[in-house]
């Protein structure tokens, strides 16, 4: 007889207990929220190809001809209109961008030191700004203290004036 309570209170556990454990219920919804109808597979497709759209305009970045040649066929009109000899005579160095997509398409081996590369700039630009940075702020600095020191002599003359 206790085995079969045994046994009944082990299947009850793994059939209710265990799959709530496992997977959650999640708790219903207020009684003021109204429930959507579901997306059809061609909204679904809309609304993806808008926010992809919309993803891609917040990258504002200049990828390169490769990626977007409509855009570059604009620009490089206007350019020959400006300075025709001048671009002509000027050889192009690839981007950052251009330089990670060949390194990534050698594979691991070249991909490395192009990341290093991208990694070793960027730091270098964040020191050299915090450098500047302090620079500027121990000159804010000693302009102050010039400026503590102009004003000390006078209130020690005023101070002897007082006292007499």
């Amino acid at each position: 007889m206790k085995l079969k309570v045994v046994c009944r209170k082990v299947y009850d556990y793994v059939r209710y207990d265990l799959k709530e454990i496992a997977f959650p219920s999640s708790l219903p919804d207020p009684p003021h929220i109204k429930k959507r109808r579901k997306l059809t597979w061609k909204e679904r497709y809309l609304v993806l190809k808008e926010a992809s759209r919309l993803y891609a305009a917040s990258w504002v970045r200049d990828i390169g001809p490769d990626l977007r040649p409509n855009d570059y066929k604009k620009h490089e009109g206007s350019d020959d209109k400006d300075g025709g000899a001048n671009g002509a005579s000027k050889e192009k160095e690839p981007s950052t961008l251009e330089d990670l997509a060949v390194a990534a398409r050698g594979g691991m081996e070249t991909l490395r030191p192009a990341l290093q590369r991208v990694y070793m700039t960027r730091a270098s630009a964040y020191r050299d700004a915090l450098k500047s940075f302090i620079q500027g702020y121990q000159e804010g600095i000693q302009q102050v203290m010039e400026k503590k020191d102009d004003f000390k002599p006078p209130q020690e003359e005023d101070t002897p004036k007082k006292s007499t």
